[in-house]
């Protein structure tokens, strides 16, 4: 039986993990719809539904899939498009909620995919939910230049937060341990951080070294 998912659509960073798995041998293949297809007029006419149709099919034919062989699709929009290809070509597929084997290997995917994006790894392993839409913002705001740019801006979301106003200040850093995210590096105990300031669902506040202003 075969498993297709994704991970990483409802992620502010990246683009999204489209895998397919053949549970009884572990075999796994995956694919990444590029950032582009969350952007500007692609987002809007949702080109990156279409493009999930050719990575299907790719992932299809490098597990050599008999049209015979059942194929379990994750129920979500992400594959509207891909599975009305599989119906017209004939594939034995049905549209469910997927789970192991192949939620947890397309999820540790789309991690590594982050993290090759520049989300540091502490950030994915110390935190229950490392890719909700505020989190990441406050990730994006510490290097605004470099890190928005990793962002799906077609997002509504992204309209309304992703040019916040900044305020900066200066404070005694009173907590230990407190990593720079901008850096990753500690900002040492009582000694003077910098602070980005932005309101988006709440007020927020960014620590960084003063040096990586």
């Amino acid at each position: 039986m075969i498993q297709i998912d994704d991970a990483g659509s409802g992620s502010l960073l990246g683009g999204t993990i489209i895998g397919a798995l053949r549970v009884e041998t572990n075999e796994y293949y995956h694919s990444v719809i590029p950032l582009d297809y969350y952007k500007g007029e692609n987002f809007q006419k949702k080109a990156y539904i279409h493009y999930v149709i050719s990575i299907v099919e790719d992932l299809l034919n490098k597990l050599k899939v008999d049209k015979n062989e059942p194929i379990e699709v994750c129920r979500g929009y992400m594959f509207d498009a891909s599975t009305i290809w599989l119906r017209e070509n004939n594939y034995n597929y049905v549209k469910t909620v997927i789970k192991d084997p192949l939620q947890t290997k397309i999820e540790q995917s789309f991690e590594e995919y982050a993290i090759g994006l520049g989300l540091p790894k502490m950030f994915i392993s110390y935190t229950k939910y490392p890719f909700h839409f505020h989190r990441i913002l406050k990730w994006v705001y510490a290097d605004y230049p470099n890190r928005s740019i990793l962002c799906k801006t077609g997002w509504k979301s992204w309209k309304k937060h992703g040019n916040l106003k900044l305020q900066y200040s200066s404070e005694v850093i009173k907590t230990k341990n407190l990593i720079c995210l901008k850096c990753y590096n500690i900002i040492p105990h009582k000694s003077i951080g910098k602070v980005i300031t932005f309101y988006s669902n709440r007020k927020t506040k960014v620590f960084i070294h003063p040096t990586c202003i």
